[in-house]
Formats: C-alpha cells, sequence, structure tokens
C-alpha cells in the first residue's frame, strides 16, 4: 500500500472515532470566513470544549460509510467544517449557532449534523442550539425538588413562632 493511501487510511480511522466519540456533529460550511472569524471560531470552540475542524468531505464520507450512517451525503459538497461536541449534546450546536447570530455571519451557515447516528437536518440542529445545557437542565429540577421542601419548612418554623408567642 502506497504511503499517501495509508495516511488516508489512518485519517479515516481517526475521523470513525471522533464520530464514535462525539454527542453531536455539526456540518458548517465556512465559504467566505476571515482569518479573524475562524479564529475567534475555534477560540471559542476551546473554550466550550468542543472541537471545530476542517476535514476532506471524501475522508468524512469514508468513515460515515464504515459506521453505517446514512444520509449526509448531500451536505458534503464544497469546503466544509466539523464541529464535534463529546460532553454535552447541546455545545456543538449552540457555539456555531451563538456564533453565528453573535456576528450577523451570512458566511457561516448550519448545513446539517449528527446526533449519536441520527442525522439531523438545519432546523433540528438550530431546535437543539435552543435547547438548556445538560447542567442547566439539572439545576432547575434540583431547583423544583428544593423549593417545596424550603416551603415547608418556612411554613413549620412559622407555625412554631405563633406557638412560642
Amino acid at each position: 500500500m502506497s504511503k499517501n493511501r495509508e495516511l488516508k487510511v489512518q485519517v479515516v480511522a481517526d475521523i470513525v472515532e471522533k464520530i464514535k466519540n462525539c454527542q453531536s456533529m455539526v456540518i458548517c460550511s465556512y465559504n467566505g470566513l476571515t482569518v479573524e472569524q475562524v479564529t475567534n471560531l475555534r477560540k471559542l470552540c476551546r473554550e466550550q470544549d468542543v472541537q471545530y475542524c476542517v476535514l476532506k468531505n471524501r475522508l468524512v464520507l469514508r468513515a460515515l460509510q464504515e459506521l453505517n450512517i446514512p444520509g449526509l451525503e448531500n451536505l458534503l459538497e464544497g469546503p466544509n467544517a466539523f464541529v464535534f461536541s463529546t460532553k454535552d449534546v447541546t455545545n456543538a450546536p449552540k457555539v456555531v449557532n451563538d456564533f453565528i447570530e453573535k456576528n450577523k455571519l451570512q458566511s457561516l451557515e448550519i448545513k446539517g449534523g449528527l446526533m449519536g447516528t441520527e442525522v439531523m437536518d438545519v432546523a433540528a440542529v438550530k431546535a437543539l442550539a435552543a435547547l438548556p445545557s445538560r447542567e442547566e437542565l439539572l439545576a432547575t429540577l434540583v431547583g423544583c425538588l428544593v423549593s417545596p421542601v424550603s416551603s415547608l419548612v418556612a411554613v413549620l418554623d412559622e407555625i412554631a413562632e405563633q406557638k412560642a408567642a
């Protein structure tokens, strides 16, 4: 096997691992972004523990075929960036969507994505970006669980004070 082919086989294996280990993946067309904008997006991705990378479409297609994930073939045309989120399903969509809205960009466009092995269209990616993160949901749940208990304690304390008086 030629050296070039060995390299490509290794890159496909790396992409397969990235897709297997990610909670969600967003495919973006970045045609027309300036170097400064890409640098800012990469910095934001690092801060949010999300991985932004530019990969060859053909190699990503091979990785998807290896994983038996159909449905993204039509998105893999033109210059694409791939944003992988390993910790939370909402991280990658949020980072990309917020960056687009904050900077009012038309040159960065969400094309679709993956959540596990499920293919998502643009609407699904944007809906996922609108959801609160796992930590926010857990904090809300804890708040809901603690609220009745704290109210009960306040009422019982008030009753105890009235009886003492």
